[in-house]
């Protein structure tokens, strides 16, 4: 089996960046990603503290060019989901849905996964929102009040009526989204309000909310669920969450973007990673 030099996990803006970058010093690298080039970033409403886009940038637009800037430099990507990587004599063992990968060096990009309220697989309960951009005229109710709730709830309420729930009193977005959410007459929000049960009837949802004092019903069409996240590495062996402090440290292993940066989810920051860490490898392979 060949050994690769370098195998990237995740297709967000770290993977493609740190990609883009190693192109540009004549290094291969192998890049795969489970589902769709640009992970969170194709639920994004309106990017606009990226720069160059002096009137913002659809998530959806800012990956189609993203992916065409990876098709333009001729990088190697492929969809596949990684099930398991551990590291073996001195080497990388991927093992994806399709195949096993080796590789001398990995760059883990995986971003994050979601914090789940119920482990609920019905077809209209959602943790993301890019399979929701065609829906219109639904009445769809979000849980959560961070920045990913109300850019969320100011992407979908375009074409639908939303409904936001704030089990606290603290608004935790930040004041520009705020701001446009109170101004949006699309837009409902509540606070102190928890969801006690979700039920299914016909094609619909039935919340059973409470408020402090009372229970009541909500009917909606759709569920988004975005109450927090956490770093996407189930994928990792526990041989390599017990050795990752010395990997890292020996330069083998890198981690880039949302994976790591905690709070700190910006698309500038990720691409910043993978242009860092390429360009250490890159000057590490120029000297030999």
């Amino acid at each position: 089996m060949t050994i690769e030099k370098i195998v990237i996990i995740g297709g967000g803006p770290a993977g493609i960046s740190i990609a883009i970058q190693l192109k540009r010093y004549g290094i291969e690298a192998i890049l795969l990603e489970k589902e769709e080039i640009g992970g969170l970033l194709r639920n994004a409403n309106l990017i606009e503290n990226y720069l160059g886009f002096p009137k913002g940038i659809s998530g959806l637009e800012l990956t189609k060019l993203f992916k065409k800037q990876l098709e333009h430099n001729k990088v190697k990507f492929y969809f596949e989901e990684v099930l398991e990587v551990d590291y073996k004599n001195n080497i990388f063992i991927i093992k994806t849905n399709k195949r096993i990968l080796k590789s001398n060096i990995l760059i883990i990009a995986s971003g994050t996964k979601p914090h789940k309220l119920a482990e609920n697989v019905r077809k209209n309960i959602f943790y993301e929102i890019h399979k929701l951009s065609n829906i219109t005229n639904k009445k769809i109710v979000i849980i959560g009040a961070g920045d990913v709730a109300f850019d969320y709830a100011l992407n979908l309420s375009k074409k639908n009526d939303i409904i936001i729930l704030n089990r606290g009193e603290k608004v935790k977005c930040i004041p520009l989204l705020w701001e446009r959410a109170s101004k949006s007459e699309k837009i409902i929000y509540y606070e102190n309000r928890e969801v006690k049960e979700i039920q299914f009837y016909n094609d619909e949802l039935i919340l059973i909310c409470s408020n402090l004092k009372n229970e009541y019903k909500i009917i909606a069409k759709y569920l988004i669920i975005a109450i927090g996240r956490e770093p996407q590495v189930d994928f990792l062996s526990e041989n390599i969450k017990k050795n990752i402090e010395i990997l890292e440290n020996s330069k083998l292993l890198y981690m880039i973007g949302d994976v790591k940066n905690d709070i700190y989810r910006q698309i500038a920051i990720s691409i910043g990673d993978g242009i860092k860490v390429a360009m250490e490898l890159g000057i590490r392979n120029r000297h030999g």
